[in-house]
């Protein structure tokens, strides 16, 4: 702050500083997808990263950057709406699409492909990927599908579950 040479108080920076940070978004949804979301190529990879900012033992979502800039319940309320409107977008996908995009996801690992579907496979982590608010219909929808979708995947890796689910469809 400074005088000009009439008197007059002159508030420049101390003005800016009661501006928001520049590249804030209007709102925490906004901020999340241009800042975060639209950086990860695949919707899957949008899925699983939202389903692990939820806390396994409570269901609240949170995100530190963003409960600093937005508030804790702006911005658990734009995780929760993200990861409803991303677990959709997903659904709404071709068996096809959901394929290309779960192997564009996979691609982004650092595991090997055919271990991670593996393991997916036993321990039916992607079930995680389910938001809280999702219909019986589409956790039915989800669950087939990336089943389906998984032992594809393994199966062109190479490597053949064990057991009747291996068989060919007659």
């Amino acid at each position: 702050m400074t005088y000009n040479g009439e008197g007059i108080l002159n508030m420049g920076n101390a003005m800016r500083s009661l501006r928001p940070r520049a590249g804030l978004d209007r709102s925490a949804s906004e901020d999340l997808f241009r800042h975060t979301l639209a950086r990860i190529p695949s919707l899957y990879g949008r899925l699983m990263y939202l389903s692990s900012l939820r806390d396994s033992n409570t269901g609240a979502y949170r995100h530190y950057g963003l409960a600093a800039a937005f508030g804790r319940e702006q911005s658990a309320e734009a995780l929760e709406s993200s990861h409803r409107r991303t677990f959709r977008e997903w659904i709404k996908l071709s068996l096809e699409q959901k394929h290309s995009d779960l192997l564009m996801y996979l691609e982004t690992l650092d595991d090997p492909r055919g271990l991670v579907v593996r393991y997916w496979i036993e321990s039916q982590g992607y079930l995680g990927c389910i938001p809280d608010s999702a219909s019986k219909a589409d956790r039915v929808l989800y669950s087939s599908d990336i089943q389906q979708l998984l032992k594809a995947v393994n199966y062109s890796s190479g490597a053949v579950p064990k057991g009747p689910a291996s068989s060919p469809r007659t």
